[in-house]
């Protein structure tokens, strides 16, 4: 009996301290706002970017506090349109203005095409070395990274998100950094689309995983957080020299392309509803391109 009151004791005193945290989280959000929205106004827009992603992450958990029934065909769908619009992004609204600003450097056809391959290839390769870095927990594959036997399991799955969902925040981040406001909208517009069914595949994953309703919705509402901070750190960097411009969006665009494929595909097919996934990936690829092609 005492066990499990202290379990319980600990387990709301956890939850408590995310709440902190969270507030917290939204206070500095507002003063950081406030600090760059003069001086360094792309760098705000990406910051607020990130955050309504963040925010659509955290919506897409809340229905878990309600009902914790989602068949599996409907996660491989989710997971499969969150597939679609990651590629149209990468290919809309960060290759083809990756290649377009290489050339306005003074680069050729050729040389701009290589510039961005090579960043694309860069992103990839940075978010495998991380994913082989960092110790974290994949629903697939198990625990991977070093020391990843001795971290709880709570903290791997949430290092495993923030692998995740980092390309995202970057993509944003070097969208409003050195794109056009219109581009940089559209793409953190389709993101944050795609972050609401991810959230919820994702809640729902922790609740399976054996964690309460409560720490799987707050869990994933946090996991959102790492969004903002890249978004931050892509537009900050953009915004120190136009020279990286085609480097930046082609690494964000590499770094998708690897979640993509080394995650979220694998994912929507391991329980045999390809079909499902393949139709969300196609719609979700459909809309990012009209949100980009229409808007931009």
């Amino acid at each position: 009996m005492n066990t499990h009151i202290r379990s319980l004791a600990e387990a709301g005193a956890g939850k408590t301290a995310v709440f902190i945290l969270l507030a917290l989280f939204a206070m500095g959000s507002w003063g950081l706002w406030l600090v760059l929205r003069d001086d360094y106004p792309q760098v705000a827009n990406a910051w607020v970017g990130g955050l309504i992603a963040a925010g659509a992450t955290a919506a897409g958990t809340l229905p878990v506090l309600f009902s914790q029934r989602l068949s599996e065909r409907v996660q491989d769908t989710m997971f499969g349109f969150g597939a679609g619009v990651m590629l149209a992004a990468s290919a809309f609204s960060l290759v083809v203005p990756g290649i377009q600003a290489a050339r306005d450097l003074g680069n050729g056809p050729w040389s701009a095409g290589l510039t961005v391959g090579a960043a694309i290839l860069l992103g990839a390769a940075v978010l495998l070395w991380l994913e082989r870095t960092v110790p974290h927990e994949h629903f697939i594959k198990g625990k991977e990274g070093h020391d990843a036997r001795v971290l709880k399991r709570t903290w791997l799955f949430v290092f495993a998100i923030m692998l995740h969902n980092l390309p995202e925040g970057l993509a944003i981040g070097v969208a409003f950094g050195g794109t056009d406001a219109m581009r940089a909208g559209a793409l953190s517009t389709g993101i944050a689309i795609q972050d609401v069914p991810e959230g919820l595949v994702v809640a729902v994953a922790l609740l399976a995983a054996g964690y309460s309703r409560t720490f799987a919705v707050v869990l994933g509402m946090a996991s959102g957080l790492i969004e903002p901070v890249g978004a931050l750190a892509g537009a900050a960097v953009m915004a120190w020299s136009s020279v990286l411009l085609p480097w930046g969006l082609g690494f964000a665009a590499g770094a998708m392309l690897f979640v993509i494929s080394h995650e979220i595909i694998p994912e929507s097919h391991r329980k045999g509803h390809e079909v499902y996934a393949t139709c969300g990936l196609m719609l979700g690829f459909v809309l990012m391109m009209l949100l980009d092609t229409a808007l931009a």
